[in-house]
């Protein structure tokens, strides 16, 4: 198994889409390239973000194909979940095939397994496939939780390295990480807006959907609190607060994708059954885009009169 390092901070990548609903592979390098010379620590690829509900297996390989070819130094973490344990370790094991360096793997979802289930599914692609393998836990979305004891006794095999946490329940991932912390085992945010106050009682990083946008932001708030330098960590967190919320005002990456055509770094277009974002949230949206423009002319004026 390869080591790496998930102290940091990881774009969930946006799949961009032509308007036919192709996939828009020229786009989609040039985004990992700019995301990697952005300093991010990792790409992931296929994710919710990524729209991996609405791609096909042979897709989602060939995304993940993409991103490994387009960037030189950065771990790419595919996502291979299913609530189909046979599909998942299928996505898992072609995933490992394509060269991915690490697994993101959602937890069940609809079927809604008990937390033996959970185990069960987990152990039988951490048994298979040797990467680094991330138990994604996201009960919005799944409908299922994956309790702490769940977690912690993940935590013990060798092919289970981190743990991405988007409950919103911080008593959970507190806990969580209290109970892991003499393991080799990551905790990473899967939610913007907690990534601050996670980082603070010892997660590792976060898995990021506003770092599409701001990655440099994120990466400067994430590295902050890393080293122990919390007052500027808060300041960017502040400064990044009207972001997360609007990223999160439909259902993601409806949002991110119109930030990501906003700021012109893709296409907004996105598979059925997701629509584009509402009028009532885009006017909003520009505005918070064009705030964070403006604070960085400021910044790099201040730099310079310095």
């Amino acid at each position: 198994m390869t080591d790496i390092d998930f102290r940091g901070v990881f774009p969930a990548m946006c799949t961009p889409f032509e308007q036919d609903g192709s996939i828009d592979f020229e786009t989609l390098r040039r985004d990992a390239q700019r995301l990697e010379s952005a300093g991010v620590d990792g790409l992931v690829p296929v994710g919710s973000t990524g729209e991996s509900a609405t791609l096909s297996h042979d897709e989602h390989i060939e995304v993940v194909e993409a991103v490994i070819d387009a960037v030189d130094d950065v771990p790419v973490i595919a996502g291979s979940g299913s609530n189909n344990t046979a599909e998942a370790l299928e996505l898992s094991q072609r995933s490992a095939d394509a060269g991915a360096d690490a697994l993101l793997l959602i937890s069940p979802y609809y079927n809604k397994p008990e937390q033996q289930g959970l185990v069960d599914h987990y152990t039988a692609i951490a048994d298979a496939v040797d990467l680094p393998q991330i138990v994604y836990n996201v009960p919005s979305r799944t409908g299922q939780n994956i309790e702490p004891d769940t977690a912690v006794e993940l935590s013990s095999h060798p092919n289970v390295a981190a743990y991405k946490a988007a409950s919103g329940d911080m008593n959970q991932i507190s806990e969580i990480i209290e109970r892991t912390r003499d393991e080799e085992f990551a905790v990473l945010s899967g939610d913007d807006g907690m990534t601050l106050p996670m980082l603070s009682v010892g997660a590792d990083g976060c898995i990021s959907v506003a770092a599409n946008v701001e990655p440099e932001r994120t990466c400067a708030m994430v590295g902050a609190a890393l080293s122990g330098d919390f007052e500027r960590a808060r300041d960017i967190h502040h400064e990044l607060g009207p972001l997360f919320r609007a990223l999160f005002v439909e259902t993601n990456p409806i949002p991110v994708k119109e930030a990501m055509r906003i700021r012109g770094y893709g296409p907004a277009h996105l598979r059925s059954p997701l629509t584009r974002l509402s009028d009532e949230h885009l006017d909003h949206l520009r505005d918070v885009l064009a705030t964070l423009e403006t604070e960085d002319l400021e910044d790099e004026y201040a730099e310079a009169e310095r």
